[in-house]
């Protein structure tokens, strides 16, 4: 199917009052990013912050772009005019950079705090416990042009489906945990965005409200990697 079909198929099947369709649309040209757009899509998600600003750049501004990959603090400064949710906030480090580019292009920004629910090796993520402690923090309160508006999360990349849904499940039950400690009259902590192509539709009734999909929109991305390239010109 094309990505008008695939857009059009989602947004049926997922899209509600509750749940919205992020396109993940890294390594992926404008050309694809327009037909999604021209389907009706407005929400994007982007890792490198270095392409994320070179496609908000040729894009219609009422894209809502989303940060979903990790953000290196020094990078921060390129997105904070315009970015819409960085999803990937892992450190009160990264949180109050994001607070000093907002404050400077008088802005508050929306932020996700990305917690570590894998049963694998990873860098990034915060544990529950440090999650906690960021949010008692008296920097973390000082910080005026940011808004923790939810959790994201991402599941181990397994094939069993159990395992996953007590991730998401563990997710959504701290989200809730903290709706209600921290941020129990403010609406705006609303989101849980969790699901990709392979597991949205656990993800979804586990209660997410946002999810990230790529390939079932886009198809397979093709990863250029540099070893593989010299090998081929050595065999030619």
């Amino acid at each position: 199917m094309s990505i008008t079909d695939n857009i059009k198929t989602l947004k049926l099947a997922i899209e509600d009052d509750h749940v919205r369709l992020v396109a993940v649309s890294k390594t992926k040209p404008v050309e694809d990013l327009m037909e999604a757009y021209l389907a009706g899509q407005r929400l994007f998600g982007e890792n490198q912050v270095q392409e994320l600003v070179e496609k908000h750049e040729q894009m219609p501004k009422d894209v809502e772009w989303h940060l979903i990959g990790h953000l290196q603090s020094n990078k921060v400064k390129y997105i904070a005019p315009f970015i819409h949710l960085i999803h990937s906030v892992d450190s009160l480090k990264l949180l109050t950079e994001i607070n000093k580019q907002a404050q400077k292009n008088t802005r508050i920004i929306d932020c996700l705090l990305q917690i570590y629910i894998a049963d694998e090796e990873t860098k990034y993520g915060l544990g529950f416990d440090e999650a906690i402690e960021l949010l008692e923090s008296h920097e973390y309160q000082e910080l005026k042009n940011i808004r923790i508006v939810g959790l994201m999360g991402i599941a181990t990349n397994t094939e069993n489906l159990k395992q996953i849904r007590e991730e998401f499940y563990e997710l959504k039950t701290l989200f809730d945990g903290l709706k209600l400690s921290y941020f129990k009259n403010e609406d705006s902590f609303k989101e849980i965005s969790m699901g990709m192509s392979s597991d949205y539709e656990v993800a979804i009734a586990e209660g997410s409200t946002l999810v990230r999909i790529g390939s079932d929109i886009f198809g397979q991305r093709v990863i250029p990697h540099f070893k593989n390239k010299e090998e081929s010109q050595d065999e030619n």
